[in-house]
């Protein structure tokens, strides 16, 4: 409530609680960004080879595919506010239509639907996360890919299962630092914090926060002076 009012410009909660519990007064109090239906969740780990984004890691269990197509949008966005351009692997158990299951084909439709949205975005798949990391594979076996010479730093998981377990994964055995999970789609600046972060952790989302605040206040000024230029 106190985000809602604008007496604090951002808030992070959730060290105590479960993901769900936390989430759940901030979707019901604030809502998400005008034209958001479903709010997703970004994990940014740190690697030698630069900064890697991966989305959904704590909200959509099952995303449609026009519910996927929605997360790849919102973590471009975020991605982009890092100054980053986004190169994002959609990534699956097939390759460029290998299998025609249905859980292949969803990752594709969804594609299709970001390029249609937004045809400048850099982004591929489906494809499966060897091919999507190695470049060298990638030119040789799939030499049309959007992402060829490109390095890929997004990548986009079909379901939460997929999503959660990699970070988790790579959290636990790299030495990697993990900042997250990053909160996308809110109307306003509310990040949370999984159990047992530790101050490290608590830190980098306050800082994350922040930033959010600030690009958020930015953009609500500057909706103000092109509406009063309008009047």
């Amino acid at each position: 409530m106190m985000v809602e009012c604008n007496d604090v410009d951002c808030m992070i909660s959730g060290l105590t609680k479960r993901y769900s519990d936390a989430i759940r007064p901030a979707l019901q109090i604030i809502g998400t960004e005008e034209g958001v239906k479903k709010v997703a969740g970004m994990y940014l780990i740190m690697t030698p080879k630069g900064p890697l984004f991966l989305a959904d890691t704590t909200v959509n269990i099952n995303p449609t595919a026009e519910e996927l197509a929605e997360i790849v949008l919102l973590t471009v966005k975020e991605v982009t506010a890092f100054n980053i351009t986004p190169r994002v692997a959609m990534l699956s158990y097939s390759n460029f239509g290998s299998s025609n299951t249905p859980e292949a084909q969803l990752v594709s439709k969804a594609r299709e639907l970001v390029k249609q949205k937004d045809p400048s975005i850099i982004v591929d798949g489906e494809m499966q996360a060897n091919v999507a990391l190695n470049n060298n594979l990638l030119k040789e076996m799939y030499p049309f890919s959007e992402l060829v010479e490109k390095e890929v730093n997004t990548l986009i998981f079909p379901n939460l299962a997929s999503g959660n377990i990699t970070y988790n994964i790579l959290k636990e055995i790299g030495s990697h630092d993990v900042i997250g999970p990053i909160l996308l789609g809110l109307k306003k600046p509310v990040h949370l914090l999984q159990l047992g972060s530790t101050v490290n952790n608590i830190v980098n989302m306050a800082l994350i926060a922040v930033t959010d605040a600030q690009i958020k206040s930015a953009a609500i000024e500057k909706e103000k002076k092109a509406s009063g230029k309008k009047q």
